[in-house]
């Protein structure tokens, strides 16, 4: 297949990157591309989907995989499994006769594995360049189910729903196909409901994860939903505030540089440097600039704040409101530049995950959260957002009173980095804005 009907195909049926932050699966096709990943790695503690998707799906997905490594004409494709799915590594290792190109590349069992830059690094030993692109080193990342999604679009069916781990305090954690749109409160009663009364909801992994209301919707990147006591460690740590935090930092950081020691990012030679950020807040010293500069190449991982820190502190949020400040004042991060050399350190600074859900609290959340890959169809309505993925919302082409059928394209692509929305139940259109339409079904 040409690359340009690839990625039109990709592109009309709404593909993106299904977790992180939804880059559309397009935009990733380039034939500068020499080598391929199938990102298995599922980087944080609970988080379990891409694993069982792998192991059930193999077929579908790898076939996809090859697929869209023929079409840019990549020379090899690397499924990039952690050592533990074995289920994984079993099903792929059996396909793996039929695809001389790609080859099975076994992970270790920390994180942040799953983050491109590691896994790049770790795959093939190159290092993209700070603040730079995969592509630039020749390599193009996809995701186990974002290849599954690919399948079924070449087969001519959009994209309409995602399949979400719901787990914590509920009854029956599991892992379930929702329809894109869907209240999150209505997936939570599918595992059973809540079984604590003081709670909050958690999407993502518990790293880097962000709160959610009740009331939000499933979206295309929407990987787990956690009930988590309002307590938590993770969500104190989240809410605290920022300027609390310089407080903080200002009276008790000792510059013991566990932070930057820890940090991935740094010790694949990028020049983040969360201690000098530390050290600012501390000191009240502004003469490195490039320490401010530096922060956008941060990854928001957390590990430096969450993992590192022997006082608590949190780096992380004040990387993360230098960086978010410069941004708003204009300033861009720096071009052109290099990574320095790989620590010699490095694999002696990794985080085990089984460790790092001990520190986070939530070990007893690990459940087996099993997969039940069938549409589920009961949702009455869903509010379907524009802006699923990286790049500029689609634009609706419904109005209310219309009456739309699952599949249907609700919402084109916009001009430039955009993909269709599709509607995710037969029903008829309730409300539409700029940022999300509304579909209700009618028995």
């Amino acid at each position: 297949m040409e690359l340009g009907a690839l990625s039109k195909i990709y592109r009309e049926a709404g593909i993106v990157g299904a977790g992180g932050a939804g880059f559309p699966t397009y935009a990733k096709l380039n034939n500068d591309a020499q080598t391929v990943l199938l990102n298995c790695a599922e980087c944080e503690p609970l988080l379990r989907l891409h694993r069982q998707l792998l192991k059930f799906h193999a077929e579908e997905i790898v076939s996809a995989f090859e697929e869209t490594r023929k079409t840019v004409g990549a020379k090899e494709g690397i499924v990039c499994i952690k050592e533990h799915y074995k289920g994984a590594i079993e099903a792929v290792t059996a396909l793996l006769p039929e695809y001389p190109a790609l080859k099975i590349k076994i992970l270790r069992k920390v994180y942040p594995a799953g983050d491109e830059v590691m896994l790049i690094y770790d795959a093939t030993g190159k290092v993209v360049r700070p603040g730079g692109l995969p592509i630039e080193c020749g390599v193009a990342v996809f995701n186990v189910e974002t290849m599954y999604n690919a399948y079924y679009a070449l087969k001519g069916e959009p994209l309409i729903s995602k399949l979400v781990t719901i787990a914590g305090e509920v009854k029956e954690p599991k892992t379930l196909r929702l329809p894109l749109g869907a209240k999150l409160s209505e997936a939570v009663k599918l595992a059973g409901g809540e079984t604590i009364k003081d709670f909050v909801y958690w999407v993502g992994g518990p790293m880097m994860g962000k709160l959610a209301s009740p009331s939000d919707s499933v979206t295309k990147t929407t990987n787990s939903v956690f009930v988590l006591p309002s307590d938590a460690y993770v969500v104190n740590k989240l809410k605290s505030d920022v300027k609390i935090e310089l407080g903080r930092a200002a009276a008790s950081c000792c510059q013991c540089r566990s932070c930057t020691e820890m940090c991935p990012r740094y010790n694949v030679g990028h020049p983040i440097e969360p201690h000098k950020i530390m050290r600012a807040a501390a000191c009240n010293d502004f003469s490195d600039v490039s320490a401010f500069l530096n922060t956008f190449y941060c990854s928001g991982c957390g590990v430096c704040e969450m993992y590192a820190c022997p006082q608590g502190l949190s780096p992380r949020k004040l990387v993360q409101a230098v960086k978010g400040a410069l941004r708003a004042n204009g300033v861009k991060p720096p071009k052109n530049v290099e990574a320095g050399k790989v620590n010699a350190m490095r694999d002696f600074r990794r985080v085990p995950l089984e460790r790092l859900a001990s520190r986070l609290g939530v070990k007893k959340y690990q459940a087996t959260a099993p997969l039940d890959n069938r549409l589920i169809d009961g949702f009455s309505e869903v509010n379907e957002l524009c802006s699923q993925h990286i790049g500029a919302p689609a634009i609706p082409v419904v109005k209310v009173g219309d009456k739309v059928e699952r599949g249907q394209v609700i919402a084109k692509a916009a001009d430039g980095l955009s993909v269709n929305i599709h509607a995710s139940i037969s029903g008829f259109v309730t409300g539409v804005s700029g940022k999300s339409i509304t579909i209700k079904k009618v028995d």
